[in-house]
């Protein structure tokens, strides 16, 4: 079962976990507009995370209310896919990588 209303957990990618946690809702900036969701990844007992960057929600875009933030495990795996195609390498070393991803989290 699905549970979309959490602020972090774990998926499964692959047979690798993946840890993950909402790190800024959808707000406004005064000098870039409207920010997405942002959230960090990490793979269980690596070193190098990744945060995905999704653009605002329409609905914001048009002047509508916020509604309830809705984040899936399948929207998450989507977006750690798409990180790794990206170039993610979980296992290396550095800064964490930025992927910006679209509202399905590819």
């Amino acid at each position: 079962m699905t549970n979309i209303h959490r602020l972090s957990g774990i998926v499964d990618v692959d047979g690798l976990q993946y840890e993950w946690e909402l790190r800024s809702e959808p707000q406004w900036s005064e000098s870039e507009g409207w920010k997405g969701v942002t959230i960090a990844l990490l793979r269980k007992h690596t070193q190098r995370g990744a945060m995905l960057e999704f653009p605002p929600p329409k609905r914001l875009m048009k002047g509508m209310p916020r509604g309830r933030l809705q984040i899936s495990d399948a929207v998450v795996i989507r977006g750690i896919q798409a990180a790794l195609q990206a170039g993610w390498e979980p296992t290396s070393r550095g800064k964490p990588m930025v992927f910006m991803v679209d509202a399905d989290g590819n």
